[in-house]
C-alpha cells in the first residue's frame, strides 16, 4: 500500500506562483510513476502532469504547458509541482497520484487526499 500526502495549496492572486509537494510512503513507492490531477468545482477530474519514476520522462497537459513544472526528489520520495502564471481557471483541488503506469490520464492506483488551490481575480 502506498500513501500520498499533498501540501502547499492556498490562496494566490492571478499571476502568482505556488509550489505543491507530495510525499509518498509505503512499499515500492519510490518505483512508481507519479502525477498531478486536479478537479475544479462542478467539473470532472483533469490530468495536469506526470513524471516517470526516474524523473526522465514527463507528460504535461496543454493547459499547463509553459506554466507548470513537475519534478521529483526520489531520495526524499517527494514530487513537486511549480505553478506560475496562475489564473482563476486553475482553481481546483490538486491530487497527487501514483502507479506502475505513466499515464496522461487518470489511470493511477493510489491517490492522495488533495490540496486546495484558489486563484483570485
Amino acid at each position: 500500500q502506498v500513501q500520498l500526502v499533498e501540501s502547499g495549496g492556498g490562496l494566490v492572486q492571478t499571476g502568482g506562483t505556488l509550489r505543491l509537494s507530495c510525499v509518498a510512503s509505503g512499499r515500492g513507492s519510490s518505483t512508481y510513476n507519479m502525477a498531478w490531477i486536479r478537479q475544479a468545482p462542478g467539473k470532472d477530474r483533469e490530468f495536469v502532469t506526470a513524471i516517470s519514476s526516474d524523473g526522465g520522462t514527463t507528460f504535461v497537459a496543454n493547459s499547463a504547458k509553459g506554466r507548470f513544472t513537475v519534478s521529483r526528489a526520489n531520495a526524499k520520495n517527494t514530487m513537486f509541482l511549480e505553478m506560475k502564471g496562475l489564473n482563476p481557471e486553475d482553481t481546483a483541488v490538486y491530487y497527487c497520484a501514483a502507479g506502475p503506469l505513466l499515464d496522461s490520464g487518470l489511470n493511477y492506483d493510489y491517490w492522495g487526499q488533495g490540496t486546495q488551490v484558489t486563484v483570485s481575480p
